[in-house]
Order: C-alpha cells, then sequence, then structure tokens
C-alpha cells in the first residue's frame, strides 16, 4: 500500500496508540500538519514549542503513556531542547518528531536548517534524522519502542520535509526485538534476593526510601507490603511523592536537601538502607562522602548504569523494581523495630509543622488547605523554587502520577504546559498547577491555550516578588544581596483575564479559601494569586554538600 510520508507517519501514530498530538507547525512539517488536519487525532497547537515539549511531556507523566510532541526545523527544533532535557532526567516516555530541510539541502547552511539529532545526543534515549523514505516507518517504530522499553525516556525523529510528502510503501508491522540487556542482568540476580532479605532481616534501624524509578514500575503496593512486613519507615524523594500514599502511617515525607528532619535522622542512623528507583542525586544524598557511613545499602533500579555511579551501595538488584520486590518478599520476615520507631517519632515531633491560620498567608498552610478543600483524585504539578518544595513538604498526596513536577532538571516554566498536557490525559479529575511569579512568566502564554481548548485548570500563583529560591540562597549564603532576584509588579488577574480566564487575588487564608471555592466551580481556566511575604523560606533546609543531619539555622 503506498502512501505519503506524512500520512505514513500518521498511521505508526495510530498504531502505537496515540491518541494527542501537541506541537506547533512550521516549514519543514507543512506536509505533516497538511496529513493531521483530518487525522484521527487530537492536536494540540500550544503558544510556543516548549509549552508543546512539556504538554506532551505532562501528558506522559499523567498517563503512562508515550508524549508525542511535533515542531519545525531549526528554531522549532532547539526550542524543544529543554523539554527533551527535562523529560531524560526524569526518565520520561517522549517522541519528538521534527521537520527538517529536504534532503539534498542538508548541510548546507539552508534556512531553519539545524543539526538537532547532534545537538540531541546527550538528552535523548535515542534520536536519528531519517534519510531515506524506507527508512521513516520503521526508525518512528523503534524509536517508540525505546521510549518505552527498560528505563523509559525522550526519543527524536528528524524528518525532512521531502521525505514526508514523498511516496512510500506500508511495510506492515512486525515484531522486533530490541537488545535487551536486561535479560543477562535478571539472571545475574538469582541469589542477590536471598542476601538482600538476611541483611534486612537482621536490621535494627532499616529505613525504606522510594524515588521516581518506582513510580515507573508501578511498585507501589509492594513497597507498602515490604514495608508492614519489614516495619520500616518510608521516605521519598522529590520524584517519589505519592508513589505510597503520604497518609500512610509510616510515611514519614520527603528527604534530601529540603528533606523532613525525621526523614533525613532516619536516613543518617539507618542500618539499613532500600532504595528502590533513586539515582542517589546530591540534592538528595548531600555529602555523598559521608552519606553511607556505617549503613549497608540495598538498591533496587532497572538501570544498571545507576549502580555505584553516585553511591557505592552492598547489594544491587537490577532489574523491573515491581517484579524484584515480588521475588524478595517471600523472603521478608515479619519484623518490629519498637525502639527505632521511637526515635523516629521524637525527631518528627521535633520539626515545627504549626499550620494555623496566621495573619497572612503562607505556602504551607496553602498546601495543607489544598489537600484537605480538593478532590482526593486531583493531580498536583508544579514549577521549580520554592512553591516545588513548598508542595513537596506538605501536599497531602496519595497516589502515583498525582505529584508531577521537574526534578533532574529544574526547568523553571515546566509547571503550566505540563498541566495543559495533564488535562488531556486525565479528562476526569481535577488539575492544579503551582507555581511562582517567576516561572510562570516563562511559559504564561499556555494559559491561553487551556482557554482556547476549554480545559478546566486551576493555576496557583504563588507571588512573593521575587525568585524566590535564589532569593533564599542570596539570603542564607551571600550576605543578603539581592542580585537581579528582586521582580516588579505584574497583574497576573489581568493577564489572565486577557487569555480568557477567571481570576481572583488572595492576600489571606479566608481570600485563598474564597477564591479556591470559585476556581473549582468555575468552567474555565481560573489564576489564583496568593501573595505572600518575601522573606518567607522554605525549611527544613540543608547546605550544598553538607550532610542530611546539618540543618541550617534560620535567624527568624
Amino acid at each position: 500500500m503506498k502512501m505519503k510520508g506524512s500520512q505514513a507517519i500518521i498511521k505508526v501514530l495510530l498504531e502505537q496508540g496515540v491518541d494527542t498530538v501537541f506541537g506547533y507547525p512550521g516549514g519543514q512539517v507543512i506536509p505533516l500538519y497538511d496529513a493531521l488536519y483530518d487525522a484521527p487525532l487530537k492536536n494540540v497547537l500550544t503558544a510556543h514549542e516548549q509549552g508543546a515539549i512539556h504538554a506532551a511531556d505532562g501528558y506522559a507523566r499523567a498517563s503512562g503513556k508515550v508524549g508525542v510532541c511535533i515542531a519545525t526545523s531549526g528554531p522549532g527544533a532547539t526550542n524543544i531542547v529543554t523539554g527533551l532535557a527535562t523529560a531524560y532526567l526524569d526518565s520520561v516516555p517522549l517522541v519528538a518528531i521534527t521537520g527538517q530541510v529536504p534532503v539534498n539541502n542538508l548541510g548546507r547552511d539552508s534556512f531553519q536548517e539545524i543539526d538537532i539529532v547532534g545537538v540531541t545526543v546527550p538528552i535523548t534515549k535515542y534520536n536519528a534524522l531519517v534519510r531515506r523514505s524506507e527508512d521513516l516507518v520503521p526508525t518512528l517504530r523503534k524509536a517508540f519502542a525505546i521510549a518505552k522499553e527498560g528505563r523509559p525516556g525522550p526519543v527524536l525523529v528528524d524528518v525532512p520535509s521531502n521525505l514526508q510528502a514523498a511516496e512510500l510503501e506500508w511495510p506492515e508491522l512486525e515484531k522486533e526485538e530490541l537488545e535487551a540487556s536486561e535479560a543477562s542482568a535478571e539472571e545475574a540476580n538469582e541469589g542477590i534476593f536471598e542476601e538482600a532479605a538476611q541483611l534486612l532481616n537482621k536490621a535494627v534501624k532499616p529505613v525504606l526510601l522510594v524515588g521516581g524509578g518506582a513510580l515507573n514500575s508501578d511498585a507501589g503496593a509492594e513497597l507498602v507490603e515490604l514495608a508492614a512486613k519489614a516495619d520500616l519507615p518510608i521516605v521519598n524523594t522529590l520524584m517519589g511523592v505519592g508513589v505510597v500514599p503520604a497518609s500512610n502511617e509510616r510515611s514519614l515525607g520527603m528527604t534530601g536537601m529540603h528533606g523532613h528532619i525525621a526523614s533525613n535522622m532516619a536516613v543518617v542512623n539507618a542500618d539499613v538502607l532500600v532504595v528502590a528507583g533513586s539515582r542517589f542525586s546530591e540534592r538528595v544524598t548531600g555529602d555523598r562522602t559521608r552519606y553511607v557511613g556505617k549503613k549497608t545499602i540495598i538498591q533496587l533500579d532497572i538501570d544498571p548504569s545507576e549502580i555505584d555511579k553516585n553511591i557505592a551501595v552492598s547489594v544491587p538488584v537490577v532489574g523491573d523494581i515491581k517484579e524484584s520486590l515480588q521475588k524478595l518478599l517471600p523472603l521478608i520476615k515479619e519484623a518490629q523495630h519498637p525502639d527505632w520507631w521511637q526515635q523516629v517519632k521524637a525527631w518528627d515531633a521535633s520539626e515545627d509543622r504549626s499550620l494555623e491560620k496566621g495573619d497572612h498567608l503562607t505556602a504551607p498552610w496553602l498546601m495543607k488547605h489544598l489537600s484537605v478543600a480538593m478532590d482526593k483524585d486531583t493531580v498536583y504539578v508544579t514549577d521549580v523554587g520554592q512553591n516545588q518544595m513548598w508542595a513537596a513538604q506538605h501536599l497531602v498526596v496519595d497516589k502515583p502520577r498525582h505529584h508531577l513536577t521537574s526534578g533532574g532538571c529544574g526547568t523553571m516554566g515546566f509547571g503550566l504546559p505540563a498541566a495543559l498536557g495533564v488535562t488531556f490525559a486525565v479528562e476526569d479529575k481535577p488539575v492544579v498547577q503551582i507555581c511562582g511569579d517567576g516561572g510562570f512568566k516563562m511559559t504564561g502564554m499556555e494559559l491561553y491555550t487551556a482557554c482556547r481548548e476549554h480545559k478546566k485548570l486551576i493555576s496557583i500563583v504563588i507571588n512573593n516578588s521575587c525568585l524566590g529560591m535564589v532569593r533564599q540562597w542570596q539570603h542564607l549564603f551571600y550576605d543578603a544581596r539581592y542580585s537581579s532576584t528582586i521582580l516588579s509588579d505584574f497583574d497576573f488577574i489581568g493577564f489572565a483575564h486577557a487569555c480568557g480566564a477567571e481570576g481572583m487575588q488572595a492576600t489571606t487564608c479566608e481570600e485563598f479559601a474564597a477564591a479556591l471555592e470559585k476556581a473549582k466551580a468555575a468552567d474555565k481556566p481560573f489564576l489564583i494569586e496568593a501573595i505572600i511575604q518575601q522573606g518567607d523560606i522554605v525549611e527544613p533546609m540543608v547546605a550544598p554538600g553538607a550532610v542530611l543531619d546539618d540543618f541550617v539555622k534560620v535567624a527568624k
């Protein structure tokens, strides 16, 4: 069966179960957009290519499916680079399809010609420039397979415009076998489960640390069972929020630079640390040379390259985390650690978590109010900075894929377009986007896209008239020299109205509660500008490179 290359791309997308794509047209993808004109796909036109890639990312994180982004050559392609890096560092499955100049113009510095394959090699699992029509469909199929298999991640396929317009012979789908290093790794694991079980069964002060890899493996139920059976306190990384319910009685919350006191103290003092799907970033470990201490670390991860990369571990368990836990659980003995729990609870009680209504609105109170006032199925999408840390510390998220954020790349501007993508993935669930005033300004035009698409979306802008986290570091470590971090006034409510959304400003707890009720009842996007004090700081905090139990003392 003959068809145009552009039609073949659409056919592959449908074959792979894609129902929604995000993108922005341009000269070298006009043939593809012509094919999209009457294709049975939802085509979301964003305000900017960066918005498209973040929206595809949010769609993928919320749904567990592969997100798809389309951009033209040159600046269109380079505008998605930040989004690819964001997805790569957080292991999110994406397929980016970029247009390219015709094959006979390659390498001639043609108009809008950029070697996007060369640009994106370090931030994709796989990328390819298609040079022949017969390679187009196999390359796209391979891209989807690689994006999903093993540790997920983004891929990019660059398609010259003449190949989109040219006819090709459609190749029927055949089962393609990808190289899988996991098989040999699984065989090597035989016997390692017994070793891990023996260590955990003898532990006196054990801790379970849950990372984002456990989310990709859908291992939440097994982790809860392990914690109950072995009597483990549970801590999580930023990317692990929601994998184990925050309301679980064993859950201590986030560990790391802005981890809770009990979480960090438990990790520091543990004798056995079971780590499920964390790459031990420096924001999680603090001083890596002193992170291990006298503890034994059991690391479960699907990616063998993560073993011993940042932290030397005693027992590496390589493979799908859910499957590994299913093999480990029968070997674990029922245990109780009353003395250890007594100490953990004492640490937990030492943290000031007083969140009663005060004379001004605070972000921690706001997060707790959201946890009570919003439906339990709400999907929260946060930006980067203080808003992100306050949300991770204080939101009560009990379900996986209900707390989405840019972890590894820390991409300001991620929140709003990612939340837009989420609205297409979970149309039956409320979506709340939380950001700072700085991050919102970077990609705020996607509020217009949400309005045009008639999406219910609550966007909460925590406004302290500054780049809050940078200012916090300047305050604590740079003698309060606030260089380029204090922002001038901006009319967020006026901007929301200009986009077609509704909006309200809140300066007190009562005003915020009232605004949230109006936002919940609205049939269109609703922006709440929450005014907080500029000097509010995210606490607890561990200084960069310090040991996890060395908390910064903040003068009140």
